[in-house]
């Protein structure tokens, strides 16, 4: 959809609209995304009906002020079943919305996205921390699946497993809509294992530790906790989670840190984090679960291992030697501004500064019926 404003021609992109390699842009350590002009699309629930367009999105959706929704509204961005309307327009259910945004997605590290194995049906990554496996929330482009196709021209990619965003490690696509629906019988059905390293606090037993306990995912506040029997973790006794379980095996230590393989049995949100934590050995980097009882050693030593994270990112960079000079031209050129967008002249949206460290866990293997597949151990996993 093209639309001409003053001073220059917009073009209004939607998600059938794929990504391409100049999209992105390279800068200390980070990759962004070149802002650009998108159309949402959404239809009135029943609970919307009967509020002004303008009290509708400042109750709904309260990431912009009121007064960008009147403006909006006024210079037709915000549309009621393909036409402008007034700021009093009153909305109906099951009527199209659409909001035609300046759209900055928040920025992810720079890592390259290795491909472990390719054939006709099936492709393996190593997935880098910090990038979202697929469109979700504000991220579109700076995914596994919207880098994959502008680099390498890989779509369609269906994700056959989860693979949370700060979580690193193996993640499984299929290349076909049947063959995903086959591994995903297979997950459903039991007949996969799963396998992960992470990287704890203290010393982590020597025996095997088995963690059942219930797992109850709070989407509000972003985390999970844990039930054993009567006793609560974090504090929620009113919490009723999904059965959970997951065997943990130490695979050595330095004394300070362990090195921990983990086996989740069942596939709840934050398992492994929560159930860590609740051994008393939670991810050293994992400040969303980090208890109270962590030693002071460990927070100093997690600021070293910070520091040489950034020196293996800055080494790893070279591995983008290929298209980096482009990247640098493109780093160099101003996007262009739009005047009524809220995130700009920045080039990341509001509240995200680009500093951020992926958790130290990481999927290693996938074993199926007749299948393999397996990802290399990242750098923290070799203690000193």
């Amino acid at each position: 959809m093209k639309r001409t404003r003053d001073d220059m021609e917009i073009v209004w992109q939607t998600p059938a609209n794929p990504p391409d390699r100049h999209d992105y842009i390279l800068r200390d350590g980070m990759r962004y995304v070149r802002p650009y002009y998108f159309e949402f699309i959404s239809h009135v629930k029943n609970r919307w009906a009967n509020k002004t367009i303008v009290d509708l999105f400042t109750e709904e959706f309260k990431g912009r002020p009121r007064d960008y929704y009147v403006s909006a509204v006024k210079a037709g961005r915000i549309q009621v079943d393909g036409r402008i309307v007034p700021i009093s327009y009153v909305v109906q259910p099951s009527q199209k919305i659409s909001h035609f945004v300046h759209r900055h997605e928040p920025p992810v590290m720079a890592w390259d996205i290795e491909i472990l194995h390719r054939e006709a049906e099936v492709l393996t990554v190593s997935k880098p921390a910090s990038v979202p496996v697929h469109p979700c929330g504000q991220y579109r482009k700076n995914t596994v699946v919207g880098i994959l196709q502008a680099e390498h021209g890989l779509a369609p990619l269906f994700p056959i497993h989860r693979l949370d965003r700060l979580v690193s490690g193996l993640l499984i696509l299929a290349r076909s809509a049947s063959r995903a629906d086959l591994f995903r019988q297979q997950i459903e059905s039991g007949m996969v294992q799963k396998q992960y390293i992470a990287r704890v606090d203290g010393v982590f037993p020597e025996d095997e530790q088995v963690v059942d306990a219930n797992v109850n995912y709070n989407a509000r506040e972003g985390m999970s906790t844990v039930e054993v029997g009567d006793d609560y973790i974090n504090g929620n006794a009113s919490a009723k989670g999904k059965s959970a379980c997951t065997k943990f095996t130490r695979i050595n230590t330095n004394g300070s840190h362990s090195i921990v393989l983990c086996e989740p049995i069942t596939g709840r949100t934050h398992q492994i984090r929560v159930h860590l934590q609740c051994t008393g050995h939670p991810i050293a980097n994992d400040m969303l679960y980090l208890s109270k009882s962590v030693t002071k050693r460990s927070s100093e030593g997690l600021g070293a291992d910070r520091a040489a994270a950034k020196s293996n990112l800055s080494v790893d960079q070279s591995s983008h030697q290929n298209h980096k000079d482009e990247a640098d031209n493109v780093a160099e050129e101003d996007f262009r501004i739009d005047p009524m967008c809220t995130n700009c002249p920045n080039l990341a949206p509001k509240g995200y500064d680009g500093h951020e460290e992926g958790l130290w866990l990481h999927c290693v293997k996938y074993t199926g019926p007749d299948w393999v597949y397996e990802c290399p151990y990242p750098d923290w996993a070799f203690l000193s």
